[in-house]
C-alpha cells in the first residue's frame, strides 16, 4: 500500500508565499515523475509542475518564475514553493506520482488527498 500525504496549504494574502509538501510512504521501490496538480472550483484539474527522477522539471506557463518544484529522494518527498501568489492561484493542490512498488514491482500512479490554498486579494 502506498500513500501520498500533502501538507502546507493555507490562507495567504496576494503576494505572499507558501511551501507545500507531499510525502510518499508505504511499499515503495522507486519513484519516477512527481507532479503537482491543482483544481479550482468549477474548473478542471490542471498540471502545475513536474519533477522527474533525474531532477529535470516542467512548469505550466501560468506559474513559471513564481513556483519552484523540488524533491528529496531520500525522504520520498516532493515540495512546491509558491511565491508571488495571486487570487487566481486559489485551488486545491494535489500531489501525484508514478511509483514502483516493492511487492509486484509494478509502476502505478498515485494521488494525494489534496491541500487547500486560498489567496485573498
Amino acid at each position: 500500500q502506498v500513500q501520498l500525504v500533502e501538507s502546507g496549504g493555507n490562507l495567504v494574502q496576494a503576494g505572499g508565499s507558501l511551501r507545500l509538501s507531499c510525502a510518499a510512504s508505504g511499499s515503495i521501490y522507486s519513484i519516477n515523475n512527481m507532479n503537482w496538480y491543482r483544481q479550482a472550483p468549477g474548473k478542471q484539474r490542471e498540471l502545475v509542475a513536474t519533477i522527474r527522477s533525474g531532477g529535470s522539471t516542467y512548469y505550466a506557463d501560468f506559474v513559471k518564475g513564481r513556483f519552484t518544484i523540488s524533491r528529496d529522494n531520500a525522504k520520498n518527498t516532493v515540495y512546491l514553493q509558491l511565491n508571488s501568489l495571486k487570487p487566481e492561484d486559489t485551488a486545491v493542490y494535489y500531489c501525484n506520482a508514478d511509483i514502483y512498488t516493492v511487492v509486484g514491482g509494478r509502476l502505478r500512479n498515485y494521488w494525494g488527498q489534496g491541500t487547500q490554498v486560498t489567496v485573498s486579494s
